[in-house]
Order: structure tokens, then C-alpha cells, then sequence
């Protein structure tokens, strides 16, 4: 882990890591027991696996503030398995389930058990979560749970109409506790919710009613570690072992991932103390997690634990607590140990139906109100809920198997339901003539497709003026034919035609005379001239920049706007700082291929960057390098030049005339800052400077000019060399200010050059930034497809 020297010390990293851990450790002991009682596994089975999930999956894991230990997620599979096979055999399942998950992790597939359809998975969590809480309630209801969620729901009013008062009053408490307890307001509220989790207080308030009253009641039972089973050879049929490892290893891996990817997002979305600021948390390596898991699998199956994965509870509870390494996954797990040997007898005092009706309350909350929406919103709320519906009426295998089926039939009917419609905007004669026709196509365009478009483009009257609408996303190669011959008939016979949309780009020719494909947004703004035809003359600039904004608005906003959102809640977060020309050929996103918060770019005439003390007036270039070094934190500066910069021929030029620099001007005061490179490369061909007041910027003790190796000769060699001598003179004075100087030498920046032929579309970086030592000429190498740059 990478972390900024400054105010995050190790004592600061050590005090947030030990603090999360307590915290993760008090809500971690009640459920490992309470999930190992709705598994029907031995009570110690849920502390061994909580143990192992901390120590192993935290210390091996590629997902640093992810909690793992026995889940939820699992409860209805692993009570399936004790019931068919044993709990011995279910231990030696779990065995092979991690081997399992190691072999998939060597081969790289983490990131292919994610194409899963997140509304499977959701919908699976939730039938998992309903079937725990039916079966949970019958404990709580003072009885015994049945099989099956059906056979659960069947015994309900029977287990309604004769409860147990003493555990309804222990499960009553529990249950409002635990839904009361987040509700605590104030600064004291605050503190005991982050001293007593809500787990952790309900049952032992529960527990406290329930010795304080006098109640008898079924209470936790630990028996000798010394009795604790071990795994067995599988006993069984092989096709249904065979079954039972394949679905532990997938839920679990699919559920340890998932928690993964939302320990990154929660990571970042969080802000941590001003003195932890500079911490840096790394992104989750999935296949390393999924290492890490099948790891801690395998030794908890070995020492007679229950399967072991990322829990989503705790991974929030931990990142909200503030920790900041693995550490704190490792120092909990430590806790649960210790607390499993040292504090057997007070654990012995919790009444089981407390922990039956804390694990009811997770299995409800399994079903979230935010992943309806989520799947509502996208259209795949079928799938939800059939998969639901099939993991509690059938099980989890076969659930998930019909929510799969039920994806691939709703993908496979929107595949093929595509509408197109025709309709004639404008235009009085018949058939619409004088009108423009609009097509509009509303799905994906595939060869199932073809009839009907063919049919409908076919009604187009000849010679008129048609808008095709391509909303979909995907047009395969039937489609593409078909829409081009088309139109290549229809312009043949005096027609215009116009193609809008996500797909419109994969039917216009390059050499189309309209129409915004990739690069042609920066060709003189030719997407928003008008046709031809309809007027002659040039475009108003204003003309020109209102049509710029309106394509803007129409077809790349609705694809960038989640992302600035997103942008704007968490605010600015560039890893470079960027200084060129305000020349309006150097489009800078477009030659580093970067988006809305990648680079913090700094344009001014010549990107000049003066040296301290030389501001005068004008410190806005001083400002934006201290703001973004030391307030943004970038990790590297760029400074990057371009052929036919007028400001270096304006210095090439007063270098002829004699070193006449108009100083009474703004643009003649600024470029005294560029003196220094004119001087740097005439003292390297041996000419003296020009006379005049010595600049007072730093000076390299022998100046080095930079070259590009084996480049053919220039037109302008003089003026090039002058760009390529001025982009290592700012680095020079880049060096000299003194907040690039300080992260320098700690090593947390770094300095690059960057030099950019217009004329070729040519990239070229300098292969040693150097220090102005005189250590030889720098190089400029030019950038390759493909190749990283800086």
C-alpha cells in the first residue's frame, strides 16, 4: 500500500486498523453463532470460520477492508448439505470447495464468475434471506423449523396459535433492539452506536432479560474443543458431491467478489480524518480474493468450520469504522479467537432464540428495497423475482438455474423485438411529399430484424429527405447491409438521408461530409455546419459554438452524465497535473485519450512555467502547480510543448531582430519567461546570450538542449529545437517551486515531459526529465500504439 508521508503516520494507521477491529469483532461473534445455529452446524463451527475468514482471506485476500467469515448467503446450502451428507462430510465439501476456488483463481476467471446477471444474484439473496427468516421465526416462536420454506409456511399457524412466551419475549426484545438501535440520536447516541454495535447490543440485552427474569429457555451450548468434529471422507453419491462443491464454491466466490467490488466503492465514497488524509487504499485483486478465499475455505473446513466469504455487513461496518489496512480484517479475526477460547462461559449464557431472531432480521433485510428498485428500473425485475421464487420453493441451485434461464429468454425477446416505425414530419402533398420522414428504430438491430426494416424503409417515397433514429446499442452485419444499400439507393435517386443514434456511427462512411464520427468533432466544428444547400457563406462563430453545445447535449451527455455525477458528489480527484500551450490545435483530451477528472490542465501562451519570484503580477501558473501538488495530491507533472508554437517563433524572432522583446506589452512581459530556453539553446551551439538584465530563474550549470534520435530534418529545425530546449527549461523551473521540490525528494512525484508534432499527429516523450545537470543531451521518443506513456 502506497501512503503519503504527510500527517499519516504508522502510529495514526495502527490506532483507525485496532479500533475497526474491535468494532467488526463485536458484530462478527453473535452472527457466526447465530448462523451456525440456522445451519444446524455445531455452534463452534461459525466462531472457527470467523476466525479463519479474518486471518486467512484478510492476510492472503486482494481485498483489503473486505471481512470474510460464515455468511448468510449460505445458510440455506450448507443446512441442505448437514441434512443429506453429515456435518463431517459437509466440512470435507468445504474442503474441496476452496481447492476449487484456488484452481479458478489460477486460471484468471474472478472477473468471469461477474457476468452473472447482478439481478440473479440479488434475486438469489433475497430467497435466501426470505427461507432464513421463515425458518428463524419458528425459533424465535419457541419451536423447531422445518426442512423446507414451504414446509415452514405450512406450520406457521400452528407454531402461531401455541407459542412460547418465554422465547417470544426474548426474540421480541432482540428484534426491537436491533431495529431501534440505529435510531439513537445526538453525540451520545452516536457513541454508543460506535461503542455497542446493534448486534451486539440486542443480544446482550436480551440475554440480560432473559437471566434477570428468570426464563427457561434453550441457551448456547459450546461444547469441549476437545469434542469438536473433523472432517470425514465424503460419504455419498458422487454426482451429488460433485454438485454440492460446485455450488459452494460459485455462491461463495460470486458473493465474495461482489462484496469486494462494493468494498472499493464504499472505500472511496467514505472520508477519512484529516491526519489519515493521505492514505492510499488499493483497488480489490480479484483473483487474489478468490485465492484468498479458497485459501480460508480449505483450512476452515479443516478444522471443522463452516464455508467462509465476504460478508457484505461487516465489510461496511469495517470500512465505516475507519480502517485503512488488512489489518484490521487480521486483528478481528485474532479477537473472535480469543474470545472463542476465554469467554465460553459467558457465551454459554445467551439464549438461542436471541440468536435465532437476530439472523431473522438479517435474512429480511436480504431483501432490499434498493435492488428492487435496481432491477424495476432496468427492466429485469422477472428475472428477480423468479429467481427468488425458485431458490425458495426449490432451493439455490435450481433458483439460480431459472433465474439464469429466465435472463437468457428476456435477452433473447428483446434481441428480437425491435419496433420500427415510420412518420412524416412537415410537408402537405401526398404521401407526405415536402416533409422530412422519420424512421425510428427502438431495440437492437439484428437479421431478425431485417424484414421489417427493409419493409419499412421500402415505404420511403424516392427523393425525399429521411431522419433514421438508431436507438439501440448493437446492429450486426445483415442489419448494416441492409440500412446501407438502402441508402445508397435512396441518395442515387435525389434523396437525402440523415442517421442519428448509439449505432449511427457504425453506419457512416468515413468520408461522410456530416455527421460526428470519432475524430470529427475537432474538424473545424464540420458536425454542426449546415447541409449543403441550405445556405452559403461562413458560419457564425456563435452559430458554430451554440451547434457544438447542442450536439453536446444530444449525444454525449446522456452517456457522460452518470459519470460527472458521480464527480460532483465525491469532487475532483486527478492524478496529474498537465501544462501546454493554450494553442488551439493541442486538444489535450483528445491526445491523451482522458475524460472528466483524469487531468488538472494548466494552458497558458508558450506553456511557460515562471520560475518563483519572476510572477510579478500574474501568479495564476504558481497557484494551480501549489494547488494541485499540495492540495490534490497529483503523483506526476507533465509539461508538454508542440511544433509551430507561436510563442517560440515570437522568441525565435526577437532572437533575429536583435533580443527585441516589446516589454510595455502583457504578451511581451509574459514571454521574458521563455528567455531562459532561447538562452539555453544558443549557449548549447556556443553563441553567447543576447545582452540584457540577467533572468532571474535557475540556470542548468551546463545547459542541455533535447533532440529527437534519428528524426528526418524539419522545415522549421531551428523553431522545433527551440520548442523541444523550452519544454526542458520549464522542468528546470518546475523543479525550483519549492512544494515540487519537497514531493520530489520524497518520492511521491514525478516530473515528465511531453512534446506533440501537429503536423504528424505525433506524441513524443522526453526519456530522462533529468535535473539540468548537464548529464547529456535528452532524447524525445516518440509514442508508439499501444505503448503507455506517462
Amino acid at each position: 500500500m502506497r501512503r503519503s508521508l504527510r500527517g499519516s503516520g504508522p502510529d495514526g494507521v495502527r490506532a483507525a486498523d485496532l479500533s475497526a477491529s474491535v468494532s467488526v469483532f463485536l458484530i462478527a461473534l453473535p452472527l457466526s453463532l447465530g448462523i451456525a445455529l440456522a445451519t444446524g452446524a455445531p455452534l463452534q463451527a461459525g466462531l472457527v470460520a470467523a476466525a479463519v475468514g479474518g486471518i486467512v482471506a484478510g492476510r492472503f485476500g486482494g481485498a483489503p477492508l473486505q471481512v470474510s467469515g460464515p455468511a448468510a448467503g449460505l445458510t440455506v446450502i450448507v443446512a441442505e448439505l448437514i441434512h443429506l451428507y453429515g456435518w463431517r462430510t459437509t466440512c470435507a465439501i468445504t474442503v474441496l470447495a476452496g481447492l476449487a476456488q484456488l484452481g479458478l483463481s489460477a486460471l484468471r476467471t474472478a472477473r468471469s464468475a461477474l457476468m452473472v446477471s447482478p439481478a440473479i444474484v440479488h434475486g438469489m439473496i433475497a430467497g435466501i434471506g426470505v427461507t432464513i427468516a421463515l425458518a428463524q421465526l419458528h425459533i424465535v416462536l419457541g419451536g423447531s423449523p422445518e426442512s423446507s420454506a414451504v414446509a415452514n409456511v405450512l406450520a406457521l399457524p400452528g407454531q402461531l396459535a401455541d407459542p412460547r412466551p418465554a422465547a417470544l419475549t426474548v426474540g421480541a426484545v432482540t428484534v426491537a433492539v436491533v431495529l431501534l438501535w440505529p435510531r439513537l440520536r445526538g453525540r451520545a447516541g452516536e457513541l454508543t452506536r460506535r461503542v455497542f454495535p446493534a448486534a451486539l447490543a440486542a443480544v446482550a440485552l436480551s440475554t440480560a432479560v432473559a437471566s434477570l427474569a428468570g426464563l427457561r429457555l434453550p441457551r448456547v451450548d459450546l461444547p469441549s474443543w476437545h469434542s469438536h468434529a473433523l472432517p470425514s471422507l465424503p460419504e455419498g453419491p458422487v454426482l451429488g458431491l460433485l454438485a454440492a462443491v460446485l455450488t459452494v464454491t460459485l455462491v461463495a466466490g460470486v458473493e465474495s467478489l461482489l462484496s469486494a467490488m462494493a468494498s472499493d466503492k464504499l472505500a472511496v465514497a467514505r472520508k477519512l480524518p484529516e491526519h489519515l488524509s493521505g492514505v492510499r487504499i488499493p483497488r480489490a485483486d480479484l483473483d487474489r480474493e478468490l485465492r484468498g478465499q479458497g485459501l480460508a475455505n480449505m483450512v476452515s473446513g479443516a478444522l471443522g468450520g463452516l464455508p467462509v466469504t465476504g460478508v457484505a455487513v461487516r465489510t461496511s461496518a469495517n470500512i465505516q469504522a475507519g480502517a485503512v489496512s488488512r489489518n484490521s480484517t487480521i486483528l478481528h479475526g485474532v479477537w473472535v479467537l480469543i474470545a472463542s477460547g476465554l469467554l465460553v462461559g459467558l457465551l454459554e449464557l445467551i439464549p438461542l432464540a436471541a440468536l435465532a431472531a437476530l439472523v431473522m432480521v438479517v435474512g429480511v433485510q436480504m431483501v432490499k428495497i434498493v435492488h428492487i428498485r435496481s432491477v424495476t428500473r432496468h427492466r429485469e425485475v422477472l428475472v428477480y423475482v423468479a429467481t427468488a421464487a425458485g431458490v425458495v420453493l426449490l432451493g439455490v441451485l435450481e433458483g439460480v438455474g431459472i433465474g439464469i434461464a429466465v435472463a437468457v429468454a428476456l435477452a433473447l425477446h428483446r434481441l428480437a423485438h425491435t419496433r420500427i416505425v415510420c412518420e412524416t414530419v412537415g410537408g402537405g402533398g401526398p404521401d407526405g411529399a415536402g416533409g422530412v420522414h422519420r424512421v425510428r428504430v427502438r431495440g437492437q438491430l439484428t437479421f431478425l430484424a431485417v424484414p421489417r426494416l427493409s419493409r419499412t424503409l421500402g415505404q420511403v417515397p424516392e427523393g425525399s429527405r429521411v431522419v433514421v433514429e438508431l436507438g439501440g446499442s448493437f446492429m450486426d452485419h445483415a442489419a448494416y447491409e441492409t440500412l446501407r444499400d438502402w441508402e445508397t439507393s435512396h441518395t442515387a435517386h435525389g434523396g437525402s438521408v440523415e442517421i442519428t443514434g448509439r449505432s449511427a456511427p457504425c453506419v457512416q462512411e468515413p468520408s461522410a461530409s456530416h455527421g460526428c464520427t470519432p475524430w470529427k468533432p475537432w474538424r473545424n466544428h464540420q458536425c454542426t455546419r449546415p447541409h449543403p444547400g441550405e445556405g452559403s457563406g461562413e458560419v457564425p462563430v456563435r452559430s458554430q459554438l451554440l451547434g457544438g453545445l447542442s450536439n453536446f447535449q444530444r449525444t454525449t451527455a446522456p452517456l457522460v452524465r452518470e459519470e460527472l455525477a458521480r464527480l460532483a458528489r465525491e469532487g475532483q480527484r486527478p492524478s496529474q497535473l498537465f501544462i501546454t500551450c493554450a494553442d488551439s490545435r493541442l486538444v489535450t483530451s483528445m491526445i491523451t485519450s482522458s475524460g472528466p477528472g483524469d487531468l488538472f490542465t494548466v494552458r497558458n501562451v508558450g506553456n511557460l512555467v515562471p520560475p518563483p519570484g519572476t510572477e510579478a503580477s500574474d501568479d495564476s501558473v504558481a497557484a494551480a502547480i501549489e494547488y494541485a501538488v499540495e492540495v490534490l495530491r497529483v503523483e506526476s507533472v507533465t509539461v508538454c510543448g508542440h511544433s509551430g508554437c507561436g510563442a517560440m517563433q515570437a522568441l525565435h524572432d526577437s532572437e533575429a531582430d536583435g533580443g527585441a522583446l516589446s516589454p510595455g506589452t502583457p504578451l511581451g512581459r509574459w514571454l521574458t519567461h521563455g528567455r531562459p530556453s532561447l538562452e539555453r539553446l544558443t549557449a548549447r551551439h556556443g553563441s553567447a546570450p543576447r545582452p540584457g538584465p540577467p533572468h532571474p530563474g535557475p540556470r542548468a550549470a551546463v545547459p542541455r538542449i533535447a533532440r529527437i534520435p534519428g528524426a528526418e530534418p524539419r522545415e522549421a529545425e531551428a523553431l522545433e529545437a527551440l520548442c523541444l530546449a523550452n519544454v526542458v527549461q520549464q522542468l528546470d523551473h518546475l523543479r525550483a517551486h519549492p512544494c515540487v521540490a519537497r514531493r520530489l525528494s520524497e518520492g511521491s512525484l514525478e516530473l515528465h515531459g511531453m512534446y506533440f508534432h501537429v503536423g504528424e499527429a505525433q506524441a513524443y516523450v522526453l526519456d530522462d526529465p533529468g535535473n539540468g545537470d548537464g548529464g547529456g543531451m535528452p532524447a524525445f521518443t516518440p509514442v508508439r500504439p499501444g505503448a503507455a506513456v506517462v
